[in-house]
């Protein structure tokens, strides 16, 4: 089978394309022919795997590598089909389209997942592309939400609404009944104002911190902001919650557990299947969709690392 894969790290043509053997399955396990995946800014950044671009580094370093990757296959989402099936398997059958998550790398054609893994029938109204932007833009929304203690009659503002989690933080921010304002550059305004946002602040040409607005939840989906500016449009008992974390925010984030109103959260989105159950529910009934930027062949998977590497996707970058 087809697999890209990286034995250094560094810019996007330490990516090459090789032949695997197609894996084999355990009892418990299923095996998926992989029709689409993304490439998100996680993948990127673990691409890169340098001080500069991973967050908490040398934590970080320790779980991918030090020297070289200790995994070397990239990916973290996948949509495909169920093509064989171990004896123990009851969840799943041959032929079933599913989509979810794999620590093993998804950048291939073929992967075996435990059937009890983070993997789920895909939504149906949507093709093998739109699925496969659902389990790290979708699921990663849906979590850091949820740690901000999200309400219905809320205000929230969500910082880097045009990539992968800030376009499923919009909707999934209407879905609760919040009142919710976007920030994005000029390019990217009217795209997130077709997501439901109430509000779309231009970054470009507008400091949020410097209007009078408050709000219960500022969601930085990008690691582009600070606490100490943000904090006066924080209400109070407000949330501050980064899907980007560096060490002055884990300080912030003992400090304000223990005293002060306005809290900063963080934290990993982890993929289970009970969130993928819920997403599907909610893309049936028509109240989320999957904003895709651009579509790339395996092959090409290089220049897809070229464009996220630029910082201007909108949505999801999938590779087929």
């Amino acid at each position: 089978m087809k697999a890209m894969i990286y034995t250094r790290y560094g810019p996007p043509d330490v990516l090459r394309l090789e032949e695997l053997d197609k894996p084999t399955i355990e009892d418990n396990e299923v095996l998926i022919k992989v029709h689409a995946r993304t490439v998100s800014s996680g993948d990127a950044r673990m691409r890169q795997g340098s001080r500069k671009s991973l967050p908490m580094w040398p934590i970080s370093k320790l779980a991918i590598g030090f020297t070289k990757p200790k995994k070397n296959i990239l990916g973290m989402d996948l949509a495909g089909e169920v093509v064989s099936i171990g004896s123990k398997v009851t969840r799943f059958n041959i032929g079933d389209q599913v989509y979810g998550f794999s620590g093993k790398g998804t950048y291939v054609e073929y992967i075996s997942i435990a059937e009890d893994g983070a993997i789920g029938i895909k939504p149906s109204n949507m093709n093998y592309e739109e699925a496969a932007a659902v389990p790290f833009g979708a699921v990663s929304a849906l979590y850091f939400l949820r740690k901000g203690n999200i309400k219905s009659g809320q205000k929230i503002l969500i910082y880097g609404a045009s990539g992968s989690v800030g376009t499923f933080a919009v909707q999934l921010g209407k879905v609760f009944g919040a009142e919710v304002t976007g920030v994005c550059s000029t390019a990217n305004a009217e795209m997130v104002r077709s997501l439901g946002a109430d509000k779309v602040i231009d970054y470009t040409a507008e400091d949020f911190t410097q209007n009078i607005d408050t709000y219960d939840i500022i969601f930085d989906t990008v690691g582009k902001t600070k606490f100490s500016h943000c904090k006066r449009s924080l209400k109070q008992n407000g949330f501050y919650v980064l899907a980007v974390i560096h060490y002055p925010q884990v300080f912030q984030m003992i400090r304000t557990s223990i005293v002060g109103d306005k809290k900063v959260v963080s934290g990993i989105a982890p993929g289970n299947t009970e969130d993928l159950v819920f997403l599907k529910k909610l893309i049936e009934e028509e109240k989320l969709v999957s904003v895709i930027d651009r579509c790339y062949p395996l092959e090409q998977i290089t220049e897809a690392h070229e464009y996220v590497d630029k910082g201007h996707k909108k949505g999801n970058v999938v590779i087929i």
